[in-house]
C-alpha cells in the first residue's frame, strides 16, 4: 500500500490545532481527539502514516439569544449546516501577503530558513501524496529602491517548485486550476456590484475571482501543464508567473500524484528563469514582508489572526439539509462562518492546518479556494426568495465583502451568477416557487475567492419578508387629496385680487423602479438562444416595500404586482428556445 502522504517523519514535530479555531474554547477541550481528520498508524518501516478520513465540524452549541446582525433575519434563528470537509491537503501561501522582495514564501520540505531578522523559522513540513491542492495569493508592495532610473517599477516572479524525496520518479497531474495576476484580471473594487448572469466569459473582478471561476467550472488553464514527472531525488519548476509591482497574483490548483513530493513557493527578482527560481529555493532565506513575526504569541492566543502559510486539510465542504418552510418558517444557514460570526449557531466552517509556518494563522481563516457545496431540500408553498447576506460592519464604513461566482441548480435548470456585495447587504439570488406537498431540491456551489471576507448568511424567506426587510420603506409622498384635510369652501369674491402669485409648477412624479424579474434559467448544458431582442438579461430586484404606515390592503397590492411581474417573466422565458 502506498503512503497516502502526510507529515514528513524527518521534519520537526507537526503543529496541530483544532478545527475552525474552536480548539481554544474550554467546552471543546475534551473532544479534540475525536476531531482529528486522520488516525495515525505505524507501518512496517515504523514511519508515521496518516490515513485520510473526512473531517467533521464541531457540533453546534445551543444558539444563544443574540440579536441578528443581518436585518433580513427579522429576529429569526439560524440553523447549522453540519457539513464536512474532505481530507484533501492544500498548501496555502498567503503569508506574507505583501511581499517586499525575493525569497522563500512557504516551504514544506524538512528544515528551516532565516527570516528578515536573521532568525531561523521552521518550515511547514508536509509530504504530499495522492490528491492535493495549492492556493497562492500575494501582492508586491515596492519601495523606492525597486524603481529604475527610467521610472520603471520592477516586478517579481513567483514560482512553484516540486521536490521528490524518494528513489522513484513521481508523476504529478494537474486536474483543474488557473493562475492570474492583476494584468490578466484587473482588480475592480467597486465595479460589477449586485447580481448578474455569469455568461460563458467570466466577469473578472480580480485575480481571486478569475481563478475561482476556473475551479467552479472544473477547467484547467491551457497555460498550465497537464502532468509533470519529478526525477528520483530530484526537483523541477512546476510553474512561474509575474507578480506585478503594486499588483497581485492568485493561483488555485487541484491535482494528484502517484508518489510523495514536497512543494516550495518562492519569489525571485524581475526576469528570473528556472535556474534563478531554484537558486532561491536553495538559499535558505525567507522573503521579506512577514509582518507578524513579532506577534506570534498573539497569534497563538487568537488575538491576531495573521495570514495563512501552511497545509490545511480540506478543499471541499459538503452539506445536505432538509427544511419545511411552512412548519419551521424561513430558513437561515451560515455560509463560510468564522469564529467571529456564526449567526448564533456555534458552527465554524473553517478547516484546520496540520502544518504551518510559525507566523501563520492557526486555521485557514479565509477559506480561500474551498468549494462550498450545499444540497437543500425545501418544502412549502407560496413565493420564496433565495438571498445571500453579509453582516454589517459593526459601525465601521461599509466595504466590499464579496466578489465571486455562484452556481445554482434547480429542477428548472442551472444558473451561474456573478455576485458583488458590500458588508451589511442582502442580495436576492433567485425566486423560488415550491409547491405544497412536493420537495424542491436546490444545489448551490461556490468556490470562495480571495480578497473576500467570509461570514455570509444564506436564507430562503417568503416574498413578503424579503420586500419588508431588504428594501427601505418607500419615501413617495401620499396623494395630495389624501394629505389635505377637508376645508370649508371660501365665500366667492366680488372682485379679483389685486395681485396673484404664479401658479406652482406641478412636481414630476417620482421615478419608479422597473418591475422585478428572475434570472434567466438555462438548460443544464448552458446553451440558449433568445427569440427577438430582449435587451439586458433581467435580474431579481424587489420593488419598494410598503411603508410601515401602509394599510394591509396597500401592502397586499404590492405583493400582487410582484407576483404578476414574476408570471410575466415566466411567460417571457417561454419564448426562449434551444438551438
Amino acid at each position: 500500500m502506498q503512503d497516502p502522504g502526510g507529515l514528513d517523519p524527518g521534519g520537526p514535530d507537526p503543529i496541530v490545532h483544532g478545527p475552525g479555531g474552536l480548539g481554544a474554547l474550554p467546552f471543546l477541550c475534551a473532544g479534540l481527539l475525536a476531531l482529528l481528520p486522520c488516525q495515525p498508524s505505524f507501518g512496517e518501516d515504523r514511519q508515521l502514516e496518516l490515513a485520510p478520513a473526512p473531517l467533521p465540524l464541531v457540533p453546534p452549541t445551543p444558539p444563544p439569544p443574540l440579536a441578528p446582525t443581518v436585518a433580513l433575519m427579522d429576529q429569526q434563528r439560524a440553523r447549522p449546516l453540519l457539513g464536512r470537509f474532505n481530507s484533501v491537503p492544500v498548501l496555502h501561501s498567503n503569508q506574507p501577503e505583501q511581499v517586499l522582495g525575493p525569497g522563500i514564501l512557504v516551504d514544506t520540505r524538512p528544515g528551516q530558513a532565516l527570516d528578515e531578522r536573521g532568525l531561523p523559522l521552521a518550515n511547514a513540513t508536509y509530504r504530499f501524496q495522492g490528491p492535493f491542492g495549492v492556493h497562492l495569493h500575494h501582492k508586491y508592495a515596492i519601495s523606492a529602491s525597486n524603481i529604475t532610473d527610467q521610472g520603471r517599477r520592477l516586478e517579481l516572479v513567483l514560482g512553484v517548485v516540486l521536490t521528490n524525496p524518494g528513489p522513484r520518479p513521481v508523476t504529478v497531474q494537474l486536474l483543474r486550476g488557473a493562475l492570474r495576476n492583476s494584468f490578466a484580471a484587473p482588480y475592480l473594487g467597486n465595479r460589477l456590484l449586485g447580481v448578474k448572469p455569469l455568461g460563458p466569459r467570466a466577469w473578472n473582478t480580480g485575480p481571486g475571482d478569475a481563478t475561482a471561476v476556473a475551479m467552479l467550472r472544473n477547467r484547467l488553464d491551457p497555460s498550465l501543464p497537464g502532468s509533470v514527472t519529478i526525477p528520483a531525488r530530484g526537483r523541477l519548476l512546476l510553474l512561474q508567473e509575474r507578480l506585478p509591482a503594486q499588483g497581485m497574483l492568485n493561483g488555485l490548483l487541484r491535482g494528484e500524484s502517484d508518489g510523495p513530493f514536497h512543494i516550495t513557493v518562492v519569489a525571485a527578482p524581475d526576469g528570473a528563469g528556472e535556474a534563478e527560481l531554484l537558486a532561491v529555493a536553495d538559499s535558505g532565506l525567507l522573503a521579506p514582508g512577514r509582518e507578524y513575526l513579532s506577534q506570534m504569541d498573539a497569534i497563538h492566543s487568537r488575538q491576531v489572526f495573521s495570514r495563512v502559510s501552511g497545509v490545511a486539510i480540506g478543499d471541499h465542504y459538503q452539506a445536505e439539509l432538509s427544511h419545511d418552510l411552512d412548519r419551521a418558517g424561513p430558513l437561515h444557514v451560515p455560509l463560510t462562518s468564522t469564529v467571529r460570526q456564526t449567526f448564533g449557531t456555534g458552527e465554524v466552517q473553517v478547516n484546520r492546518l496540520v502544518s504551518r509556518m510559525a507566523d501563520s494563522a492557526l486555521d485557514n481563516v479565509g477559506t480561500y479556494g474551498v468549494l462550498f457545496d450545499l444540497s437543500l431540500t425545501l418544502r412549502g408553498s407560496g413565493p420564496q426568495v433565495l438571498v445571500l447576506s453579509h453582516p454589517d460592519a459593526g459601525g465601521a464604513a461599509p466595504f466590499i465583502a464579496f466578489r465571486g461566482s455562484i452556481r445554482l441548480q434547480t429542477p428548472a435548470g442551472e444558473d451561474s451568477l456573478h455576485v458583488g456585495m458590500r458588508s451589511g447587504e442582502s442580495l436576492a439570488l433567485s425566486p423560488l416557487s415550491p409547491t405544497a406537498g412536493q420537495p424542491l431540491p436546490l444545489r448551490l456551489q461556490l468556490v470562495y475567492p480571495a480578497d473576500s471576507t467570509p461570514g455570509h448568511l444564506l436564507s430562503v424567506v417568503p416574498l413578503e419578508q424579503w420586500m419588508r426587510r431588504a428594501i427601505p420603506p418607500a419615501t413617495e409622498p401620499p396623494p395630495l387629496a389624501a394629505a389635505l384635510p377637508e376645508a370649508t369652501p371660501a365665500p366667492a369674491r366680488s372682485t379679483p385680487p389685486t395681485s396673484a402669485s404664479p401658479a406652482p409648477r406641478p412636481r414630476p412624479a417620482p421615478a419608479r423602479r422597473p418591475l422585478p424579474a428572475s434570472p434567466v434559467r438555462r438548460p443544464a448544458d448552458g446553451t440558449w438562444r433568445p427569440q427577438g431582442n430582449l435587451g439586458r438579461t433581467p435580474v431579481l430586484r424587489p420593488p419598494r416595500a410598503a411603508s410601515p404606515s401602509a394599510s394591509p390592503r396597500q401592502a397586499g397590492s404590492l405583493v400582487d404586482r410582484y407576483r404578476q411581474a414574476l408570471e410575466a417573466q415566466e411567460r417571457m422565458m417561454g419564448t426562449w428556445q434551444l438551438p
